[in-house]
């Protein structure tokens, strides 16, 4: 079996004369969660519909579970779930009938004991036509009907969208479990905190193009700290400020510093070790900082 639930090779896509995809090259491990992360309209819709053949690529070639989406897109879909960014579901149909019709195309492969699990754990009434539903009640719908056959991968855009922090939280609970038990998920996002949360692995588009893929605790430990140092009695700590790594921002007083730290602290705090400390605090850089960088342009950093 191939390592790869997806492959991604020089994808390019044009609506019209604009090009939406430049080349994109992306896998994601079977049995991993990928975040794919990237301002409004970078092109991650784009290439998730690529990988269903909701449209159709003008450069490059994907595999998705081995298969091609352009060959074989019937049997992709009956082993994938997917939930769309934009959802449009039967307004006159209840939650329940929605299911069950998902369920029928499907091949009656769905435990209906699960979709309840997944329902109540989201709160969701089954029996109220979706009309009556809150945006955030139709996502939860988008989130069962991709989850309830229990899918070999599941390709979601903006999961989260819509949902309150508690439901949020839920969702990204239950992407956790269906890892456990096998499934890849790759899920889209410009939301960071929940990336950060769950994904493996993160994958950041920008205008069409991948500008980093790498793993979520590997882009946190390059991240830079600040740390703030309080020593007991006036102190020249030059010797702190000439560490490898090492660069001071402000000297709040005779007693006060503030440092910007870029990889390991091992050699900070050993040499801060002959000094008379009151208080230490350090604040690492959160994976949004380190981002923003990419989404302003900046790559370089």
């Amino acid at each position: 079996m191939n390592e790869f639930a997806i492959t991604i090779d020089g994808l390019e896509k044009y609506y019209g004369s604009f090009k939406a995809l430049h080349g994109v090259d992306l896998k994601a491990k079977r049995g991993e969660i990928l975040g794919f992360l990237g301002p409004n309209g970078a092109g991650k819709t784009t290439t998730i519909r690529c990988m269903l053949d909701l449209i159709h690529p003008q450069g490059g070639t994907i595999s998705v579970l081995g298969l091609n989406p352009q060959a074989e897109p019937e049997a992709i879909k009956a082993r994938v779930g997917y939930l769309p960014g934009e959802l449009h579901l039967d307004e006159n149909m209840t939650a329940q009938q929605i299911f069950r019709y998902f369920n029928r195309l499907r091949g009656n492969r769905s435990n209906w004991d699960y979709i309840e699990e997944l329902s109540d754990r989201l709160k969701l009434e089954l029996k109220t036509p979706i009309k009556n539903f809150s945006h955030g009640n139709k996502q939860k719908v988008g989130v069962v009907q991709a989850l309830m056959h229990r899918p070999e991968l599941v390709l979601l855009d903006e999961p989260t969208g819509g949902l309150d922090p508690l439901m949020q939280q839920e969702v990204l609970r239950m992407l956790a479990e269906a890892q456990d038990n096998g499934v890849t998920v790759f899920f889209s996002s410009h939301i960071i905190s929940e990336v950060q949360a769950v994904a493996d692995r993160v994958a950041v588009i920008r205008e069409g193009k991948i500008v980093e893929v790498a793993e979520t605790a590997s882009l946190l430990h390059r991240s830079m700290r600040q740390v703030r140092i309080r020593f007991q009695q006036p102190t020249e700590a030059e010797e702190l400020f000439k560490l490898p790594g090492v660069e001071l921002i402000a000297k709040d007083d005779d007693l006060g510093v503030l440092l910007q730290v870029e990889g390991d602290m091992d050699a900070l705090i050993k040499t801060l070790a002959k000094y008379p400390v009151n208080d230490f605090e350090t604040e690492r850089t959160s994976l949004e900082e380190i981002f923003l960088a990419y989404y302003e342009g900046e790559e370089d950093k």
